[in-house]
């Protein structure tokens, strides 16, 4: 009986010894960026345009990424600024997944063609068919 309680002192002072024993620290650090969504938007909803009033413009609704999924921001209407014209909101493929680039006020005409006149640079533009059709 002697015997087995030195045994079991001797384990125990080994357990605290080794317990004791400094070990290097081992940590282990995982960071996750996401840059942007790795798949492509849904196609853009449907939404009526309501009639609006002088000075306003329509900006239609957009597909937005929140809390790792897409979300439908709706149109709205914003005040005019003359001599600008609203760039929308698109979605690009870029290397790292899709990213958006934000919409926003530029400088200067749309560059579509409003019927008939000058173009930018003061030349006569008429879009590609329309002079066969009469309407340049």
């Amino acid at each position: 009986m002697k015997k087995n309680a030195w045994i079991l002192a001797a384990c125990l002072a080994a357990a605290g010894v080794a317990g004791s024993i400094a070990l290097p620290a081992q940590a282990q650090v995982s960071i996750g960026v996401q840059i942007g969504p790795t798949y492509a938007p849904p196609a853009p909803q449907y939404e009526p345009v309501p009639v609006l009033q002088p000075g306003y413009v329509w900006v239609p609704g957009y597909w937005q990424w929140r809390d790792g999924r897409y979300v439908w921001r709706r149109g709205y209407r914003e005040h005019g600024r003359p001599g600008y014209h609203w760039r929308e909101p698109r979605w690009e493929q870029g290397p790292h997944g899709w990213q958006m680039r934000d919409g926003g006020w530029d400088r200067g005409d749309d560059g579509r063609w409003h019927g008939r006149g000058r173009d930018r640079d003061d030349r006569y533009h008429c879009p590609p068919g329309h002079a066969r059709k009469g309407e340049c």
